[in-house]
């Protein structure tokens, strides 16, 4: 009967003519599809606009607080700046080294003439370095950013392959391996790692150099730094890989039980290909915030490994400021740092908000 039933109303279709295909808007994105994206774009964009306002009165707090706890610190800027020479100077001549410095004024005042200065793009002049401040930070700021960008890029490659092999074989060898090394890793600063990886691979093995941006006295060409990059770039990223890690495994196990895998395994898919393609795009939503909140602890870690590898960024400049009480170039610096935070996190939910629509950007 149903065989029947149904040839019987194959039959009338035929009678009353081609069935006719669907319009072809219906197959491409309307007017409404266009429109929302518009509405999203611009909420979006608004977000942005909100979270950058919010990050002056916030830029200003840092560099305010910067100058209060200078202001209280017992090192005194003028000992500093002269170094041994201060035991045979001059009364006179310290007084009017005081005064041409400006740190005989109150520290409030002298925020003041910071501030005036840096919305002219003038940062003021680093006693320590004894140049501009804008100087200091020109030179040394590639560095920085060369260090941070290679180790953010090996912690996420890092985490995106073991994170996503771990999950697969959830219970395995490989899967207990990862994490426990990845605990592990949570608890041992940079510096040790650091430390340990120059024992090993430099003084041990000798593979690589011990530190320094290039050879003795040879030029900064792309093969010096390159090799003298891969130790400290794989160390801070290292360093920074268990969180993301372990975050991995977890979004993709959740997103594994998950219907739509489900859906896709039952349409026989290659199980890589329900991994790579329906199961870890959903979890890597969640990751991309999570870079961008590891970004305070990426500056830090970038500090204290410029430091033991003696890489000519910005943490000599931070810690010489630090020590010599220079007000202009730590309060850059700090702002800088700051930045770079907000920055970090900004760009994180703008990726998220455009990847998933589900997001509110009303916050």
């Amino acid at each position: 009967m149903v065989e029947r039933a149904g040839l019987g109303a194959e039959a009338m279709n035929l009678a009353d003519g081609p069935t006719p295909s669907p319009p072809a808007t219906a197959r491409q994105p309307g007017p409404l599809a266009g429109a929302g994206r518009r509405r999203r774009a611009r909420a979006v964009a608004a977000l942005a606009g909100r979270r950058l306002a919010f990050a002056v009165p916030v830029l200003v707090l840092v560099s305010a607080a910067v100058f209060a706890l200078g202001a209280a610190s017992p090192f005194d800027p003028v000992k500093q700046y002269y170094g041994n020479q201060i035991f045979t100077a001059s009364q006179s001549d310290v007084d009017r080294v005081r005064a041409e410095l400006g740190v005989d004024e109150p520290a409030l005042v002298q925020f003041g003439h910071w501030l005036g200065g840096l919305l002219t793009g003038d940062l003021g002049h680093s006693r320590s370095f004894r140049q501009p401040v804008t100087d200091v930070i020109g030179e040394r700021l590639p560095w920085t950013l060369l260090l941070m960008c290679s180790g953010l890029a090996v912690a996420v490659l890092l985490a995106l392959v073991l994170g996503t092999l771990a999950a697969r074989r959830q219970g395995g060898w490989l899967d207990r391996v990862v994490t426990a090394v990845g605990h592990a890793l949570e608890g041992i600063p940079p510096f040790v790692l650091a430390l340990g990886a120059i024992a090993v691979f430099a003084l041990t093995l000798r593979w690589l150099p011990v530190a320094g941006l290039t050879d003795a006295g040879q030029p900064a060409t792309f093969s010096q730094v390159t090799r003298h990059l891969v130790l400290p770039a794989s160390v801070l990223g290292v360093s920074q890989s268990p969180w993301l890690v372990l975050h991995v495994r977890q979004s993709l196990l959740s997103s594994l039980a998950e219907d739509h895998v489900a859906g896709a395994r039952a349409r026989g898919l290659a199980e890589w290909m329900v991994v790579l393609r329906h199961a870890l795009p959903t979890a890597l939503l969640p990751f991309v915030t999570l870079v961008g909140a590891r970004v305070p602890e990426l500056v830090t870690g970038a500090v204290l490994v410029e430091e033991v590898f003696s890489w000519p960024g910005l943490a000599s400049a931070v810690v010489k400021s630090a020590l010599s009480v220079d007000f202009p170039l730590l309060a850059a610096l700090t702002l800088l740092a700051t930045l770079a935070v907000l920055l970090g996190s900004l760009l994180a939910d703008v990726a998220v908000a455009l990847l998933d629509p589900r997001v509110a950007t009303d916050g």
